[in-house]
């Protein structure tokens, strides 16, 4: 039996109102060959920021990049202390630009990122909640001047969004089918922090990436939500199992990719298929052939909230320097090699 029919025994359509956690073990994440030359990656608070990791390590293979609720590249530096009081308040200031931009430079020039000219060519779009008590305003600003400073062209390829009235969050105009009690206040958030604040960012931020696309059509989206094993990407701080939005005529390949990583306290395990199912992602990406990646982090004493390493805790017991942050960062690896996975043509070329 094909990998891919092997998943399809470990999926649901997403008119089904079971949930995907209580179906079959999680099969293998298939090889779907997808196209190399249209990904994104976009992501939400810590996912914002692992987001940013990966666009900065792996320039050359993403088109686009979309963050949501997160503060400038390498903030933490790998301090948890720095990760708390000025990437997220700004209680010891804010992060010096100069200091990350030095931070950069040394990975360049020991290989750790990628080629400044495949970074300077990305679009790149970056919303905030102008009322975010979690990350503070001030650093979604941050992280777009950063990205500036190293744009091609900056006015061209780079969008900057603030929402006065929202808070911290993933923004979303609901559709008529998202349960109350998947959506959280537009200023206040918590809760899954899915913000009803009448905004689809998700289609904001897909337009800006890849240009022109199909809206959505009504009722659900036309595709299969599946979970696949995450073991064979084993990385510290890694859920069992991630979840993949596979459009219905996806199965044959070519179709485009997104990679949409969760924030703190939004995985699976605490807030059941709440992103993965009502992000908004999945409508758009019925609409237009692309593929959806949410892959899943879970919660650990080092990492009670569930959150994408950006501050170096999966690095930190053998790295004094953590590493999180680039190419040789533990999460980024298992991340990029499930990209490489779906991207791999079925037969395996």
């Amino acid at each position: 039996m094909s990998a891919l029919r092997h998943l399809a025994a470990a999926c649901l359509c997403l008119g089904l109102a079971a949930p995907l956690a209580a179906q079959e073990p999680p099969a293998e994440l298939p090889s779907l060959g997808a196209d190399r030359d249209e990904v994104s990656v976009l992501g939400v608070s810590s996912g914002g920021y692992m987001a940013t990791q990966l666009a900065v390590a792996w320039p050359e293979r993403f088109a686009g990049l979309g963050v949501a609720a997160a503060g400038p590249w390498a903030c933490a530096r790998g301090s948890l202390g720095l990760a708390l009081g000025q990437c997220m308040t700004t209680r010891r200031g804010m992060p010096d630009p100069a200091e990350l931009q030095d931070r950069y430079r040394g990975y360049r020039r020991r290989g750790l990122v990628g080629d400044p000219a495949a970074l300077a060519e990305l679009r790149v779009f970056v919303w905030h909640g102008a009322s975010d008590e979690t990350v503070v305003p001030s650093l979604g600003h941050a992280l777009a001047e950063q990205f500036r400073d190293w744009l091609a062209s900056p006015d061209d390829q780079l969008r900057f969004m603030e929402s006065e009235e929202a808070g911290h969050g993933w923004p979303l105009a609901a559709p008529s089918g998202t349960p109350l009690d998947a959506l959280a206040d537009c200023r206040a958030g918590g809760g899954t922090h899915l913000l009803a604040c009448n905004l689809d960012i998700a289609g904001e931020m897909l337009g800006w990436l890849h240009g022109d696309l199909a809206p959505p059509e009504p009722g659900e989206p036309r595709g299969e939500l599946v979970r696949f094993d995450q073991s064979d990407f084993d990385a510290r701080g890694l859920g069992d199992a991630g979840y993949l939005f596979i459009p219905a005529d996806c199965e044959e390949g070519g179709c485009e990719l997104t990679v949409a990583l969760h924030g703190c306290t939004m995985d699976v395990e605490q807030i059941d298929e709440a992103f993965v199912r009502h992000s908004g992602l999945n409508e758009w990406a019925a609409a237009n052939r692309r593929l959806v990646l949410y892959p899943q982090a879970e919660t650990s004493l080092p990492n009670p909230q569930g959150c994408w390493d950006w501050w170096g805790f999966a690095e930190s017991t053998w790295q004094l320097d953590p590493l999180h942050d680039s190419r040789q960062g533990s999460q980024t690896g298992a991340l990029m090699a499930m990209i490489e996975r779906l991207q791999q043509a079925p037969d395996g070329s």
